[in-house]
């Protein structure tokens, strides 16, 4: 009897102490960290056009391994990528087309498979061997957000825009309406940043906007859509 309760003991012992091997380790799979960019830093014209990119280091709960996607593309919606690279280091370097808008963002893959959303996205301009004007960057979406349901009446279209050039003096023609894409210029040669419009019910919208720098330089952004309920 006294050998099968200290067995008995023995077996509770192993039981309670049992689990993983390292008790900090979470016992499930935990998405690793968003980077957070450090290079080229944002709105940077690039003088050369072998540009070196470097992010801070994610970290992962498990003590995964992990590896970086850089994404470098000339749109910001990036439809029209041209350098994406997988590497277990913070930095890369890549020969790029001068003169060229360039958008970036860096996301942290763990050994699993698991990833993180993407960074927040850094713009920068390579430069020509000659002096040029810079085109602006493309316009960023501010508000409505994108998709969004909104109750008939007047709604503010917002956005943001900016150019390496900073002297230059931007201006910006706004497309409007329920064509994809939207072909009706409601405003043109604006200074401000936000237009106001008049939606009616039940119906989706689209719109976007042409920024313009004063010496005949302009980009045009991609299109944004909001539904009205």
């Amino acid at each position: 009897m006294k050998k099968f309760i200290y067995l008995s003991i023995i077996g509770l012992l192993f039981i309670s102490c049992g689990g993983s091997d390292d008790p900090d380790k979470p016992a499930v799979n935990v998405v690793p960290t968003v980077p957070v960019l450090t290079s080229p830093a944002d709105n940077k014209l690039c003088v050369d056009n072998t540009v070196s990119f470097a992010w801070n280091k994610s970290t992962d709960e498990n003590n995964d391994p992990i590896k970086y996607q850089i994404q470098i593309s000339k749109d910001n919606a990036f439809t029209q990528i041209t350098t994406t690279f997988d590497g277990a280091e913070n930095a890369a370097s890549f020969v790029l087309d001068k003169n060229t808008a360039f958008y970036w963002r860096v996301r942290a893959i763990d050994s699993k498979g698991l990833t993180s959303a993407y960074s927040s996205v850094f713009k920068f301009y390579t430069a020509s061997e000659a002096v040029v004007n810079h085109l602006p960057f493309a316009p960023e979406l501010v508000a409505p957000v994108l998709n969004s349901a909104l109750n008939a009446g007047t709604v503010s279209l917002k956005w943001t825009a900016s150019d390496v050039d900073t002297a230059d003096a931007l201006t910006y023609d706004v497309y409007f309406g329920t064509a994809n894409p939207p072909t009706a210029k409601v405003s043109e040669n604006k200074g401000t940043n936000s237009f106001d419009v008049t939606v009616e019910s039940a119906k989706q919208y689209y719109w976007k906007v042409v920024v313009k720098d004063n010496k005949g330089g302009e980009t045009v952004g991609q299109i944004w859509k909001f539904k009205t309920n």
